[in-house]
């Protein structure tokens, strides 16, 4: 009983700081504007292309990998607008930056710049991200022209303005995310891949329920298909949360009359360090350059394109192995980039840190990279696990990507991410209102 009634008195302090906090209000619905902005993005079409061929094409093409691209663009590609691309291109050139950075000393170099090596890097994404988004661009402009009669004046003028639209349309989407972050709450580029997912949840979910009614799917596989979303979005949920505690101590230090330190404290170290990172990384890398072999329906000889844009269809092996393999990559490279065991071993040493049973400095960052090693792996198959095993299920019915363990992660994750963030900023006014009234208070004595 005294659980429950601390419980609901903690939330109504929580309703209370927000009602209070305007910074996170402003921040809020600044979100929620960007947010707004996006999905009305989403429904503005790319000049000279006729809607009913359009739908016929995409209607005999959404069953594959194009299915999943259009999922992450919110629906634009399906209508074939000028967020159609969504902001893919600027992830792969994070991906192709990140990389380069790794192996590059002159990029190596300026990530330990400080603040004006990160705005150099990030220049040289932006540029990255106009020259894939232009590439895409045109090989959709020439897979729409091969389709035969998706295009209402195929030519020249034709390309230029899809290249052109496509283009601006990822670059606003690139700002746009960037001013979520620095003006909203959550990372922009994540909620807008997840407001894409989550505005096309109820269509699908619709959809799903009207095959159920048809009797083209059983009521034994909804239920079981319930079932396991649940159970996905709790192992999820489990995970994300899962933490290795490695135990610190700090021995006590005089300063002047006083002993300060002799406390121990934990090193928290995450499960899945990634987060959803890996399989949007994957799913950018196989969309890219399947963006022309998934239109080029005018292909018809069996050629190299319409071949593996077949073998990347939902549930075929080419697909699970190749998704499957980039999942794996992604997740020990991102770790290693977020987290450095050399660093952390050394500001350990440099604060007098020790863990317990391990010598500080070399011995140290052996011990964590050990450590993390083992999480990362078993973060990892949890990402393939996840992503996988509903795709091989659904890819057998006709359910929606929506329900996929993709989307699931993703909706899932930044759920909490944002929702963490949230209760950081609401901590941060409630402290500094405490600190305040601290200050009044000794002022008023």
């Amino acid at each position: 009983m005294t659980s429950i009634t601390d419980q609901k008195g903690f939330a109504e302090r929580a309703f209370a700081n927000f009602g209070q906090a305007s910074d996170l209000k402003k921040r809020l619905w600044f979100t929620l504007g960007a947010l707004i902005v996006y999905r009305i993005g989403t429904y503005i079409p790319l000049p000279g292309i006729d809607p009913v061929a359009l739908k016929q094409l995409f209607d005999q093409q959404q069953g594959g990998i194009l299915g999943m691209f259009n999922m992450f663009s919110g629906g634009a590609l399906s209508r074939m607008t000028v967020f159609a691309l969504n902001i893919l291109p600027y992830i792969s050139a994070s991906i192709i930056m990140q990389l380069l950075a790794a192996s590059v000393p002159s990029l190596e170099q300026l990530k330990k710049e400080g603040e004006a090596g990160r705005r150099k890097i990030i220049q040289y994404t932006r540029y990255g991200t106009v020259i894939l988004a232009s590439l895409q661009g045109y090989g959709i402009a020439v897979g729409l022209e091969s389709s035969g009669g998706v295009v209402l004046e195929a030519g020249v003028a034709f390309r230029i303005s899809t290249v052109v639209s496509i283009v601006g349309g990822t670059m606003f989407l690139m700002w746009l995310g960037e001013q979520i972050t620095q003006r909203g709450v959550g990372n922009g580029i994540s909620l807008i891949i997840f407001s894409g997912i989550v505005a096309n949840l109820p269509i699908a979910l619709a959809g799903t329920l009207e095959l159920g009614r048809t009797g083209a799917l059983s009521t034994a596989f909804l239920l079981i298909l319930a079932v396991m979303i649940v159970v996905v979005i709790t192992v999820i949920v489990f995970v994300e949360r899962a933490q290795r505690r490695l135990l610190v101590h700090y021995p006590k230090r005089q300063r002047g009359a006083r002993m300060h330190g002799g406390e121990a404290t934990h090193l928290p170290l995450k499960l899945n360090t990634s987060g959803v990172i890996p399989p949007i990384f994957a799913s950018s890398i196989l969309l890219m350059p399947l963006t022309f072999a998934s239109l080029n329906v005018g292909d018809e000889q069996g050629g190299v394109l319409a071949v593996v844009a077949a073998s990347l269809g939902r549930g075929q092996p080419l697909f699970l192995i190749l998704y499957s393999s980039l999942i794996l990559f992604f997740a020990f490279f991102y770790t290693a980039i977020v987290f450095n065991p050399k660093d952390t071993a050394e500001n350990l040493r440099k604060q007098g840190g020790i863990i317990q049973g391990i010598r500080p400095g070399a011995h140290t960052a052996d011990y964590l990279d050990f450590v993390l090693t083992r999480l990362t792996t078993v973060g990892a198959l949890y990402l393939v696990s996840v992503s996988l095993l509903p795709e091989i299920l659904i890819s057998r019915f006709a359910v929606p990507f929506y329900f996929g363990g993709t989307s699931l992660l993703i909706v899932v994750s930044v759920t909490m991410d944002t929702v963490a963030q949230i209760q950081g900023h609401l901590m941060s006014y409630r402290y500094e209102s405490l600190m305040r009234r601290s200050g009044f208070h000794r002022l008023g004595r």
